[in-house]
């Protein structure tokens, strides 16, 4: 669960200097796609504007290990020290209130990777919203459930502040979510972000009910939020095995989505999963037929559950010889997946 933390400068519309604790980088580029050029690598990020999802791939060649010449082709990035990037100066903190600079010294220390220090700092700015959002954040990565939550929940319910200190000191701060073991969502300060980390909280303290309520409410906030829809399917699914309700629910989730996205996808795995569940196995192999007609760009991990799932369909609809043709194929590419060796007699 990273977190990605930068300091930030606007150069001209779609242009923006980066400067973090793994050194200067140039991003270009519109909302849902940027180019990030720094000293290790050259990246290209693409998202779905509106969803906090984005994928990244880093280009061959670039970088400190590029071949010669790559790097003229890249714009020249200064170089800033790591603890010059969010100081206070002298002057400045006799203006500034209390709670500003320990947001702003504790920034300073995750820019510099002093996460057990940036948290002392965070604690004394948690009645900012920025603040309790970044540490909450952080008591979460280390596993402090019960400071994370309360931080979290308080960060929500200001949540009309959030990033207001952030944006006056010019910071911006992401934090990665796991969605599912397949997908992760960045998430920026504000009341969805707030709310993703709380689930995590929950999901983590075995709160089942708790996170399945503040993802509904999500839901509320955005019917159209396919990350939420996604991350709820499974936790229905995983929070309440067989009940009926719950299967009718996810494949009521599902409703009208099509392929487009790895998002997409994976809803459509855990709606062909609730088809099953129902005793519905002919409109759960056409759920996954679906899923499966487009495997380009989606994680190897998702594929395999798709293909998983193909397999038990397969049974239960008594096609004993296409169900272990799958199982083989999968064994195949990887044999420790699931329990498919067991399910071969291996």
């Amino acid at each position: 669960m990273p977190l990605r933390f930068w300091r930030r400068i606007g150069i001209i519309p779609g242009l923006t200097l980066n400067l973090s604790k793994s050194g200067a980088s140039l991003s270009l580029g519109p909302p849902g796609a940027k180019l990030t050029i720094s000293q290790r690598s050259t990246r290209l990020t693409l998202g779905i504007p509106g969803t906090g999802l984005f994928y990244t791939t880093t280009f061959p060649g670039a970088g400190r290990g590029g071949k010669r010449g790559d790097s003229a082709t890249a714009p020249a990035v200064p170089q800033v020290r790591p603890e010059d990037r969010l100081t206070l100066g002298f002057f400045k903190r006799l203006v500034t209130p209390h709670d500003e600079e320990a947001l702003v010294d504790g920034c300073r220390e995750l820019a510099i990777g002093n996460e057990k220090k940036a948290l002392e700092h965070l604690r004394q700015a948690t009645h900012l919203a920025d603040g309790a959002f970044l540490a909450g954040f952080l008591a979460l990565k280390m596993g402090l459930l019960e400071e994370a939550e309360n931080y979290l929940d308080r960060a929500a319910h200001n949540h009309s502040s959030l990033g207001r200190h952030f944006s006056k000191y010019r910071i911006s701060a992401t934090v990665s979510i796991p969605i599912t073991r397949e997908v992760s969502a960045h998430a920026s300060p504000d009341l969805r972000g707030a709310l993703l980390c709380l689930v995590e909280v929950f999901q983590r303290q075995k709160n089942w009910e708790n996170a399945i309520a503040c993802l509904e409410r999500l839901l509320a906030l955005d019917p159209a939020d396919v990350v939420v829809k996604l991350s709820l399917a499974e936790l229905l699914l995983a929070a309440r095995p067989g009940d009926k309700t719950a299967c009718e629910r996810v494949v009521r989730l599902a409703e009208g989505l099509n392929n487009e996205t790895p998002l997409h996808t994976g809803v459509l795995l855990y709606k062909a999963r609730a088809l099953r569940c129902l005793g519905l196995p002919d409109a759960a192999r056409k759920t996954l037929t679906e899923a499966l007609s487009r495997r380009s760009g989606r994680p190897e991990r998702l594929l395999l559950a798709l293909r998983y799932e193909r397999a038990l369909v397969f049974q239960d609809l008594g096609q004993t010889r296409l169900a272990r043709s799958e199982l083989e194929k999968i064994y195949a590419d990887d044999p420790t997946y699931e329990d498919v060796a067991a399910r071969l007699g291996l």
